[in-house]
Parts: C-alpha cells; structure tokens; sequence
C-alpha cells in the first residue's frame, strides 16, 4: 500500500507571481547556459561524448532504415522532428551536470541507468514527446500529398529541385514550416523544464509539463533566444553527416540542465 506522503500530486493550482519560478531573465542569459553545458561537457568527458555517439549511431541507423525500406520520403520530417523527441533521450547528461554540481563523478554506465526522483514519470513525457514526432512526420506526409496530389516523392537527388524550383515546393516549405514550428514549439515548451525538474524532484508528468509551459511564458526573450540557439546548433549537427551531433546533442544537454537550475534558483 501507498502511504499518502509517498504519493503523487494530482494537480495543482495556476504558478503563482511570487513562485519561484515566475521569474525574468535576460536574452543572454542563454549563452550562459550552452557555455556552462560545453564546460560539463569537458569535464570527464567520456560519458558525454559515448552518450553523443549512442545518439549519432542511433541517427545513422534511422537513415539508413527508412531509406533501405524505401521511406526516404519519410526522412526530412524525422530529422526535422529529431528536436521533438530529443530531449527525452538527455536525461543521463541532465544526471552528469546535476552531480556535477554537487562535487560528484559519473560514468556512462551511471548516466544510462539514471533513476528519476519521479520514478516512471518521466517515461510519460517521453511517450508524449514520441508520439508528437510521430504525428508530425504523418502530418508532413499529408503536406506533401495535399500540395502535389499523388505524385511519387522523387527521391532524395530530385526533392531539392522540387522544393526550390516550384512554386508549390515554395508553398509547401512555407506551410510545412509554420505546422512543424507549431510541434516544435508545444514540444519545446512541455519538455524542456519538465525532464530535467522530473528527474530532480518528486513530481507528476502533467504537473510538471504545466510548470514548464509557464516557466518559458514568463521568461519569452531569454527562452526564444535559447530556442533558436538550439534550432541552429541542431542544423548545423544535422549538416555533416550527423556528425556534429556528437559534440552538439551532448552539450545541449548539460546546457539544458542549467537552463531549468537557474530558473529554480531564481
């Protein structure tokens, strides 16, 4: 049996003004972030980079799926989607910078067996943010039909002509865009205080994605400037092979782990 002290919040109330989190924050506040994350990052840093290239091989072995099963129409929305689900997969470098904090050392074997204060909690937020990719490459799917009809994708040597060189590629990138901006910025609101606040404290999943909703309205500038920083270290990961994410993906996560410790502390 489940004493009432051990169990879970069910709900609460609007954040309040004077919460603790309810606090505003300069733009550049964010490069403090990604320059304190790039630091944890170097520090012992074997865990991070193993995480970083876990991450690049799992990329690599998603590529390589869809365009062997012939789904290669289906690649561009699940790399421009790779924003969505991956903070859901950060938690081990969230466990590193918040040890690190504490004067402590941590192994990758430590940061992939991490064991969230809200315990299973945190596998809801994941879901969530696993099925919002989903339903975003269905959508983009849907896009691209309702544009060009029927025709066939023609393939990943042609598709830059299409998009580029008509006036219905120019169309659908702009509404493509507005739509996947719209996934992009729910999933970014809900999850990226709502992770690293599940795995530091005692909380529910909806309490918790609530809270992180309201700490980015209340703090727009600084968490706009941190959201187009992570778009654009993300483009330039994506870039080269994927290659950058071994370095990107990992400091993004130690520098989001900052993010949500200012904000707590404010």
């Amino acid at each position: 049996m489940i004493s009432p002290a051990d169990s879970l919040p069910p709900t609460v109330p609007p954040l309040p003004h004077d919460s603790p989190y309810a606090r505003g924050l300069p733009a550049s506040a964010a490069l403090r972030w990604l320059n304190a994350g790039w630091r944890d990052l170097w520090d012992n840093p074997g865990g991070s980079l193993a995480y970083g290239a876990v991450m690049l091989l799992v990329s690599w072995l998603v590529v390589a799926g869809l365009v062997g099963l012939g789904r290669d129409y289906f690649l561009f929305p699940a790399l421009s989607g790779f924003a969505i689900v991956a903070p859901a997969f950060a938690t081990g470098l969230y466990e590193k910078s918040r040890r690190r904090a504490a004067g402590e050392r941590i192994g990758l074997s430590a940061m992939l067996r991490v064991r969230a204060a809200s315990g299973r909690q945190i596998l809801f937020v994941g879901v969530l943010l696993c099925l919002l990719m989903l339903l975003w490459m269905r959508a983009a799917v849907l896009l691209f039909a309702l544009f060009f009809g029927w025709q066939p994708f023609p393939g990943l040597e042609h598709v830059a002509a299409m998009l580029f060189t008509d006036p219905l590629g120019w169309a659908l990138l702009l509404v493509g865009g507005a739509v996947g901006g719209l996934f992009a910025a729910f999933a970014f609101a809900i999850s990226v205080f709502s992770l690293p606040m599940l795995l530091d404290e005692r909380i529910d999943a909806l309490t918790a994605m609530g809270t992180s909703m309201a700490m980015v309205w209340r703090n727009l500038p600084v968490m706009l400037a941190w959201g187009a920083i992570v778009l654009a270290l993300l483009v330039l990961g994506l870039l080269p092979g994927l290659l950058g994410l071994l370095l990107v993906f990992p400091a993004l996560g130690h520098a989001t782990w900052h993010a949500y410790r200012t904000m707590r502390s404010q």
